[in-house]
């Protein structure tokens, strides 16, 4: 999940509202094949239940796959187990989680695109929005969804907007806000929702309800509560990603902000590091931008 090179498209935020921060998972080497399901030896649902285990267990380790190629920044691997997931995508048990995930995998591939310059970004977000609209509409209760959808909406605006589109930018933004409330009033705790608010409140001033501190705030109220979530959650299909995320919002906020924290940073950088090792843009832009600012401090 990146920041690199964004910051313009968050001007977005003075005037039409939210702009999330893009933020930075597997490369996988080679497609997964499903074994053969055995055959009903067991009364009628031994079959159905077999396919649904190993269909479980395929998915989940793409799932797996994803979140690495996301955090490497393998927009070609990403798009491939965009495509692996497919197969998958109308599962009656778990078809709005392999909905999700799919969308996932070409969020991420946007984020990961703000660095490279890619050309292909509202493509990708376009795609990522309509998979994360389905598994809302499969399972009205699923927030997480509706959050990404959210944040794909935000970003779409923002490309928009630093394409002269103001008229099309505005109705993404607009599309995002409801999306947003209802996630906040079902979950108002959940790191993810907190990761997207704390880039909105970074971003906008106190009287349009934010500001840096409270952005932070946000952040560090993120951050608590995904480390309070994580233990509970062993389900890889259940999104529960942002502790690494709200460590690197808080040291993308703590450099960026008007009277920078250096050190605090680093420390926060480091330890969204010490939980994923090879995160291509902490450890390869952020910190080094970091480190640079801290040498040139008189």
């Amino acid at each position: 999940m990146t920041l690199h090179n964004i910051s313009s498209l968050l001007l977005l935020a003075l005037v039409v509202g939210f702009v999330a921060i893009p933020v930075n998972s597997s490369s996988a080497s080679g497609r997964l094949f499903i074994n053969a399901i055995p055959t009903n030896r067991e009364g009628p649902g031994f079959s159905s239940q077999a396919e649904s285990r190993v269909a479980r267990k395929s998915v989940a380790r793409i799932v797996t796959q994803i979140q690495r190629a996301d955090y490497e920044g393998d927009r070609v691997a990403l798009k491939r187990l965009y495509n692996d997931l497919e197969a998958f995508a109308d599962d009656k048990t778990i078809g709005s989680r392999v909905r999700y995930w799919r969308g996932f995998a070409q969020w991420r591939r946007a984020f990961n695109g703000f660095n490279e310059s890619a050309n292909d970004l509202e493509q990708d977000l376009a795609l990522a929005l309509s998979e994360f609209e389905k598994a809302a509409s499969q399972d009205p209760n699923f927030v997480d969804a509706k959050i990404a959808a959210a944040s794909c909406l935000q970003n779409i605006s923002a490309l928009r907007y630093t394409g002269n589109d103001l008229a099309g930018a505005r109705e993404p933004m607009q599309k995002s806000l409801p999306l947003l409330k209802q996630a906040e009033a079902a979950q108002p705790d959940n790191p993810r929702l907190l990761w997207v608010l704390g880039a909105y409140r970074f971003y906008n001033p106190p009287e349009r309800g934010g500001g840096q501190a409270f952005a932070i705030e946000t952040y560090e109220k993120g951050l608590q509560a995904a480390r309070r979530h994580k233990s509970s959650t062993k389900d890889v299909l259940t999104p529960s990603w942002g502790e690494p995320e709200l460590l690197m919002s808080l040291a993308f906020a703590n450099l960026n902000k008007k009277q920078p924290d250096l050190a605090a940073a680093e420390r926060y950088a480091q330890q969204a590091l010490s939980l994923v090792p090879y995160w291509h843009y902490v450890r390869d832009l952020l910190l080094p931008q970091i480190r640079n600012a801290r040498n040139k401090k008189p």
